[in-house]
């Protein structure tokens, strides 16, 4: 396992390093004009062209351009550019930005997550357990409609309903924990968190429920059945252990995409996290900005793999990593 884990943060750095290569290439290259020009504000002289040109590199080749590149994003420069380097708008290093961005995503997607587990598979694993009864359609019916319901119109309408008509949540906008406490913050938060997670519960419901009641037909369950274990030690040791494993494959894909920004749940919010981020910088064509947060997206996907792959050892002992 040891090796196999060493192999795959190999890979996880190869990885980084062919994104970071083709958004520079994308980003920094192919829009018209020089990157140098655009950072150095409207109408600049020719020699304050040439010093940012020299700052970024854009005076080397191309090759030796991405290496200084790779080299300001994680270490930082002589200039004294920390990591991820600085702004072509607001000349602010993006750092500090991208950091306190990713806080408030992580908060929404890692409790948007615990929200959609709780929901999606308990109601699966129930509607598999009795298939074709009213229970189970009524859970089919409920998945259906949060596979349909679009994002942004569900959270227009728990903000009419919730906030403006009931009073019962807090509206929109995000207060930290550390300076609003954990009510204040907690009830700002809740709907965020399960907006965004009925699509995915919708999913993870009708996902949990195919595979248990595949798994419910194989051999190994009847054999366990023979024995004569009790029904719900056959379903919760040798059942459910096997047919969530697909289920953490999901899990893992889907907070490494959730880290990435999830740009409607946080513009409805009003939430500054990564997605809004990425939404103004598009807006203002700050490339550095949209690069750097699409390489974070990219770590986080490539370590929430990693994580799955390691978890999935310890689900399904037919798993090993040699």
């Amino acid at each position: 396992m040891g090796r196999y884990i060493i192999r795959r943060l190999l890979w996880v750095v190869f990885v980084l390093l062919v994104i970071t290569f083709i958004t520079y290439f994308i980003f920094l290259k192919l829009p018209p004009g020089d990157p140098a020009t655009r950072f150095a504000g409207k109408q600049p002289t020719p020699a304050l062209v040439d010093e940012v040109k020299k700052q970024f590199g854009l005076d080397k080749p191309f090759i030796v351009q991405y290496g200084l590149f790779v080299k300001r994003l994680f270490l930082g420069d002589e200039f004294g550019w920390p990591g991820l380097g600085k702004s072509f708008n607001t000349r602010a290093p993006l750092r500090p930005v991208i950091l306190e961005r990713l806080s408030v995503t992580a908060q929404l997607a890692f409790g948007a997550a615990l929200v959609w587990i709780s929901i999606g598979i308990p109601i699966g694993i129930l509607s598999a357990l009795r298939p074709r009864s009213l229970g189970d359609r009524m859970a089919m019916g409920f998945a259906l409609f949060g596979v349909s319901a679009p994002v942004f119109w569900l959270g227009q309408m728990f903000l009419y309903i919730f906030w403006f008509k009931l009073g019962w949540a807090a509206g929109s906008g995000f207060y930290p924990i550390g300076q609003y406490g954990f009510i204040t913050w907690a009830n700002h938060m809740i709907m965020p968190w399960v907006v965004l997670a009925l699509l995915f519960a919708a999913f993870y419901a009708r996902m949990s429920r195919g595979n248990l009641i595949e798994t419910m037909s194989e051999d190994y369950i009847r054999t366990a059945r023979a024995k004569g274990l009790a029904e719900r030690r056959v379903v919760v040791r040798h059942g459910l252990r096997s047919s969530l494993t697909p289920l953490v494959t999901m899990i893992g894909m889907d907070l490494g995409a959730l880290l990435g920004g999830a740009i409607i749940t946080e513009t409805v919010f009003n939430l500054p996290g990564i997605g809004q981020l990425v939404v103004k910088s598009v807006s203002e064509n700050d490339f550095a900005a949209i690069l750097d947060v699409t390489i974070v997206a990219a770590l986080a996907v490539t370590l929430m793999n990693l994580l799955v792959d390691v978890v999935y050892a310890y689900l399904d002992p037919r798993v090993r990593y040699t």
